[in-house]
């Protein structure tokens, strides 16, 4: 039990860390947002560069890895959008939510940092992958349904339009690519810039769990009890056993990659996620679920970690 909680202890000590700091008034909620779009804008990419520019193109390149995540979301997103839609008898908008708190995680602020502590380096290949999946896949089916759901209309064009305007400026995409890019020529950076991306890479993780702590003070509460347990429930167990299956098609599979998508598929949904409900008017059941979802992500990833063999 102690050797899981020295990898898990960490990480909830530092989001526990952010939460006080901003619940005693060191910082303002604002503040956290600044921290959250350094590490996404940042140090985030710092890491991804790095860590994809030191491989071969082809091992980043995973397909064997993109088929069992992207398939192992992909189940968990339907099961998500079937239990809301005809278990629970939401509306489509609310049950494409429902599917995106099941299938999407929290890859960039406690998937990657916990996967990094248990497979090194690796991790951040892993990482990129799994945000591939969520952004390239995941993400448009679900704005394509909430869309529907709300009765715009399913326009292709113009959604797709949207979601690869979003993408070509995202700074995560954009260090993919050139890591991507620089593996593929076999480029290194300058010696100044190669020792000053490793130093933010190394702030990536800490500050990361400190913004998510912080984002979960003063958050409330609110929601139906239902939604958010049939969402949390999917996100935190659902999530990771589809994936587990998934990665039994593999079984040739590099066993960090594996290690690292179970962990990444069993951390809690993306922090934006209320902003979606926001969208879409469920802006209470996403915070609530969110809230909850973080907390007890504290003790499934634990167990995820001693089954994992930590």
């Amino acid at each position: 039990m102690s050797d899981i909680l020295a990898v898990t202890g960490p990480l909830f000590f530092i989001i526990a860390l952010g939460f006080l700091a901003v619940r005693f008034g060191l910082f303002g909620r604002g503040d956290m947002r600044v921290l959250g779009a350094f590490v996404i804008n940042v140090a985030l990419p710092a890491v991804l560069i790095h860590a994809l520019s030191q491989r071969d193109v082809q091992e980043i390149l995973d397909v064997r890895y993109l088929f069992a995540y992207g398939l192992g979301s992909l189940a968990a997103l339907a099961v998500g959008i079937g239990i809301a839609r005809w278990g629970l008898k939401r509306g489509m908008a609310a049950s494409a939510l429902a599917g995106m708190g099941t299938a999407m995680s929290n890859s960039a602020f406690i998937g990657f940092p916990l996967a990094l502590q248990l497979v090194g380096p690796v991790a951040a290949i892993a990482a990129a992958l799994a945000m591939l999946i969520e952004n390239l896949l995941i993400l448009p089916l679900v704005l394509a349904l909430a869309e529907r759901g709300e009765g715009h209309g399913l326009n292709v064009r113009t959604l797709a339009r949207q979601i690869g305007g979003r993408l070509v400026r995202h700074p995560v995409i954009i260090a993919i690519v050139v890591g991507m890019t620089l593996s593929l020529l076999g480029w290194h950076l300058p010696l100044p810039a190669a020792r000053g991306v490793e130093m933010l890479a190394t702030a990536s993780a800490p500050a990361a769990l400190f913004a998510i702590g912080g984002a979960l003070a003063g958050q409330a509460m609110r929601g139906l009890a239902t939604d958010i347990t049939v969402i949390a429930v999917g996100k935190l167990v659902i999530h990771p056993l589809l994936v587990l299956l998934a990665l039994l098609l593999v079984p040739d599979l590099d066993p960090a990659m594996r290690v690292a998508a179970i962990v990444i598929a069993a951390s809690p949904m993306l922090t934006v996620y209320p902003l979606m409900g926001q969208k879409y008017g469920h802006e209470a059941v996403c915070t609530a679920t969110l809230v909850m979802t973080t907390i007890v992500a504290f003790f499934t990833l634990s167990a995820v970690v001693g089954l994992l063999g930590a």
